[in-house]
């Protein structure tokens, strides 16, 4: 529903938000890590919150605003301007300026998103206000946020922040601290801290550790342009469709993580729907935190970038021929080869080359934001319904990122949604492999009349039989949950009633032959989105 949902949003000029006290002016170099070219630019991330009866006659747009300027005042290199050295390297000059804040109102309800509240969100440019001239990485507000209140009185919190600044576990210490200060603290719970000299380069920098995640590669087949005909999908992955998939994997990799199954089965699956030439070497970045592997530990309150993208490589052809397992198991591999060292030989090499790009060639990058914490961010209304990037990729190739997105279904159940953008083709191909792996079908079982029918012959009339009829024509009949029905499994339900139905309509149960066509057979399946 948010994919193809249209409202109106009527928005309040965009003011800037300073510290609501005094902050030093001064210069903060950012790390080796944050300043890379792969991270120069500005991410988007939603927050959807419903009506809380106890928070009526509060204006959430006010709250927050207030609070961010709190916050402000801790975090105040948020409230500067980017500038750029000589030799590329970037710092923030602590201007106290402010963040860009926008005020809106839609003439919609929270429910009217549907049960799904997920990418593609077609709203996007309404909800989350490209104000021109502010996107650019250097001289520009470090962060936007809007809040628009709904008709129903819940709201979204929209906003993006410029990726050099923070990770996301960095970003929600942020929001969390703006959400505190929105339900009363007179201090954050945690305090910020900078230290990004920390995450420098050596010197001399020395590369110790192969990182095919910057591998140069040329694009010689145009793989970089955009293919005309993009589409947004998300896909869940909730505890049954993980469970079905570890059902194809071998006995050795039934305890891989939920992070390497998703990971392994979107990057085969990808490369299958894309058409790869067999011949072609592609890449799946993870990107891994390398907060637990710094020695001595980074301090508490650290909000830089402090990740690192380990590659897995295969060939295409070795990903359609082999076994998910295959898959799992190189992910695994790239993972566990993250440790300190890797670190610091990452910063070394982007020192060394120039802030490089990572390879964008046969590369799909996948970042799990499942533990981040933005559903959890609360401002007083409790946490958010859906708290995530708020849509696949970022930059300027579209298809070449994702995140995962922790989610919580119309159930009840805790899973992962996983938004994805590819060409219109390959997106059908690629949901296909979603469903091969994940969909519990049953045999498909005869069912008959409930009680005996009479056998006898009966011919079709010179209409029914005409060869232009002469086909099996599909139907789909989709249907939402309904508590007065819980217990019940419409499988079963739907498969009792139809045995009834034909004693009275028997003719549609024969066996097959030239006159008749069997359509008595039943197929009882699983899908959850």
């Amino acid at each position: 529903m948010a994919s193809t949902l249209e409202f109106k949003v009527r928005r309040r000029e965009a003011v800037l938000v300073g510290p609501a006290g005094p902050t030093p002016h001064e210069f903060k170099k950012l790390s080796d890590l944050d300043d890379q070219m792969g991270l120069r630019f500005q991410i988007p991330v939603l927050q959807f919150y419903r009506n809380n009866g106890s928070m009526a006659g509060k204006d959430p747009a006010k709250v927050i605003k207030e609070a961010l300027a709190k916050a402000l005042v801790h975090y105040y290199p948020f409230a500067g301007r980017m500038r750029e050295e000589p030799g590329m390297k970037l710092g923030v000059e602590c201007t106290g300026e402010g963040v860009l804040f926008i005020e809106a109102d839609a003439d919609v309800t929270i429910d009217q998103f549907g049960d799904g509240i997920w990418p593609p969100f077609k709203c996007l440019d309404d909800i989350l206000y490209d104000v021109p001239g502010t996107g650019d990485v250097v001289n520009c507000p470090l962060m936007l946020i809007q809040v628009t209140r709904l008709a129903c009185g819940g709201f979204i919190v929209a906003y993006r922040h410029n990726h050099t600044m923070a990770d996301a576990a960095g970003l929600v210490q942020f929001m969390t601290a703006v959400s505190e200060f929105a339900r009363g603290a007179a201090q954050p719970s945690q305090q910020p801290v900078w230290a990004r000299e920390l995450l420098f380069a050596r010197d001399p920098p020395r590369v110790t550790c192969e990182h095919r995640e910057y591998d140069e590669v040329p694009d010689t087949k145009n793989t970089l342009v955009p293919h005309p005909d993009m589409v947004d999908r998300s896909f869940f992955f909730g505890p049954r469709q993980l469970a079905q998939i570890r059902k194809h994997l071998p006995a050795q990799l039934h305890k891989a993580s939920t992070f390497e199954i998703i990971t392994a089965l979107i990057w085969r699956a990808r490369t299958i729907s894309l058409k790869i030439d067999p011949e072609d070497t592609v890449r799946i970045l993870s990107i891994v935190s390398g907060r637990s592997k710094i020695n001595p530990p980074l301090p508490s309150g650290y909000y830089g970038n402090v990740f690192v993208l380990p590659a897995a490589v295969s060939t295409a052809h070795d990903l359609y021929t082999g076994q998910l397992g295959y898959a799992v198991g190189l992910v695994k591999r790239a993972k566990e080869k993250v440790t300190e060292e890797y670190i610091r030989s990452t910063a070394d090499l982007l020192v060394l080359r120039g802030k490089t790009h990572a390879t964008a060639v046969g590369t799909f990058l996948v970042s799990d934001v499942t533990h981040a914490g933005f559903r959890e961010v609360d401002f007083g209304w409790g946490e958010a319904l859906y708290g995530g990037p708020a849509k696949s990729g970022v930059g300027p190739l579209p298809g070449f990122a994702t995140f995962y997105i922790s989610y919580r279904n119309r159930d009840g159940e805790d899973g992962v949604v996983v938004p994805m953008c590819m060409p219109r083709p390959a997106m059908e191909r690629f949901s296909a492999q979603f469903d091969k792996f994940t969909l519990r079908r049953k045999e498909a079982v005869l069912v008959g009349p409930a009680r005996p029918t009479p056998h006898e012959f009966k011919k079709l009339s010179d209409l029914d039989d005409q060869m232009g009829l002469r086909f099996q024509i599909p139907a789909l009949q989709f249907y939402r949950y309904n508590r007065s029905m819980a217990g019940k499994d419409p499988a079963k339900v739907i498969k009792e009633a139809l045995a009834k139905a034909l004693v009275h309509y028997y003719p549609l149960a024969p066996g097959a032959n030239e006159m008749v066509h069997a359509m008595g057979s039943f197929k009882e399946f699983v899908m959850d989105m």
